[in-house]
């Protein structure tokens, strides 16, 4: 992958080393820091769209009581599990033990975690919020240790996955459903065709259907990514050793085995990285100010992470080929505003469709990654009004809940380590050749 990218003016060599030296070390810490690391999550929500079949659906996960002595134990699945009707074939229900092992959630908070949630709750509730996350008042709605759940293989596939991305493309990408969208490897081939109707088409839309596309495509390309990257490779003695697998990422974006359709896959994630990145240079102010503490109740971590966190703002700024959102809904003041709300509404359908995700794992990354691209798109679309921040007070105009915050950084992360595991899946190639 080399070049200029499609619809903004910057380099994938440029991308590559601000990256790798400047951004992906310092993200790495940040996602370390106690204000970034715990999520909360309803991993209950019930599918609105179809009937919950999902291939090894962790439904029954259920958190344990921690005894305080010992590390406590994290979430299982149920003896309950309500298997497909194939999964009858005793292989199918091997892997789908296998797959409970591996997509099981670690909920695992020590008391002291807990005491600070609370600290972190009251605190949020003191901000003037730009919007209200209902789920997070849910009674189903749980932290999560992210570091301590990984997104990695988890051994979910099958017809349950390829509906849910079927639906984010199909229902969802401002698309007329005579035109076939390659789907590679993961789909039947449509014959002759090999999507190129679909990129012809797709040239043509105007530029805000055109990114929307991209940046779906971008971020399934980085979760194929991470998969790949992450990789349980063997498990002997119970000790299971993850690591990169060549041949899988060879599967999903080598351009001959894909149809050409590899490459376009990571140059999408290259434009997502701009777009976020780009969000992230525009909210600078925001956390600027003095009154935005990342509050955990420790005053020297708070103080440590913002300062951490300014630190890479200032990355952000000093990258010289930003992408222009300008142009975005530039055209005249009705049709934008419509397209805008569109666009919208197009976006928070795909959230939800992450609740039809069966495996609790990929569902916690799934819901976190299209949380963080949603509040990246939220702060494009408010440039004015965090110009008008004021300097001592929370603004009515616009507000981040904790919530989003640590989902914008992790969305980020995630982007920055795909970029650096793509570089190292060149060097393994290289190898194997």
């Amino acid at each position: 992958l080399t070049g200029v990218l499609d619809d903004c003016l910057c380099d994938i060599e440029s991308i590559d080393d601000f990256n790798t030296f400047k951004i992906f070390p310092k993200i790495q810490k940040l996602q370390e820091r106690d204000y970034f690391r715990y999520y909360k999550v309803n991993l209950k929500r019930p599918c609105p769209f179809w009937a919950d079949d999902g291939h090894c659906s962790i439904k029954d996960c259920h958190v344990e009581p921690c005894p305080e002595s010992k590390i406590p134990v994290g979430i299982k699945a149920g003896s309950s599990n309500k298997y497909s009707k194939a999964a009858n074939n005793s292989k199918e229900l091997e892997d789908c033990e296998q797959a409970n092992k591996l997509g099981a959630v670690n909920s695992t908070l020590s008391n002291q975690s807990k005491e600070a949630f609370i600290d972190w709750a009251r605190y949020d509730d003191s901000q003037d919020h730009f919007c209200e996350l209902d789920d997070e008042r849910s009674p189903d709605a749980q932290y999560v240790d992210l570091l301590l759940n990984p997104e990695r293989y988890t051994g979910y596939k099958g017809p349950s996955a390829w509906r849910v991305w079927n639906s984010i493309y199909e229902e969802n990408c401002f698309k007329p459903r005579s035109v076939y969208r390659p789907l590679n490897p993961l789909a039947p081939s449509r014959g002759g065709d090999d999507g190129e109707s679909f990129y012809t088409w797709l040239e043509g839309l105007c530029l805000e259907k055109r990114v929307f596309y991209k940046l779906i495509s971008g971020l399934h390309a980085s979760i194929n990514l991470h998969l790949c990257a992450n990789y349980l490779l063997e498990e002997t003695w119970g000790k299971p050793r993850w690591g990169p697998n060549v041949k899988e990422f060879t599967r999903r974006f080598d351009p001959a085995e894909t149809k050409g359709e590899g490459p376009r896959r990571l140059k999408n994630l290259y434009f997502l990285y701009l777009i976020e990145l780009r969000a992230l240079s525009k909210v600078a102010p925001y956390f600027e100010r003095a009154v935005v503490d990342l509050y955990t109740g420790n005053g020297h971590e708070d103080a440590e992470s913002k300062a951490l966190l300014l630190d890479i703002f200032r990355d952000t700024k000093s990258f010289h080929m930003h992408f222009d959102e300008k142009s975005m809904f530039a055209g005249e003041k009705k049709g934008a505003k419509s397209l805008k709300e569109e666009f919208r509404l197009h976006f928070k359908n795909i959230s939800r469709i992450m609740d039809c995700v069966g495996c609790d794992k990929c569902r916690l990354w799934g819901k976190l990654q299209t949380q963080g691209l949603g509040t990246a798109l939220k702060i494009l679309f408010s440039e004015k009004e965090i110009q008008s921040l004021p300097e001592n007070s929370p603004s009515k105009g616009f507000q981040l809940t904790r919530q989003e915050i640590v989902a914008l950084v992790n969305a980020f992360g995630r982007l920055s380590t795909s970029i650096k595991e793509l570089q190292n899946f060149k060097v393994l190639l290289q190898q194997t050749r």
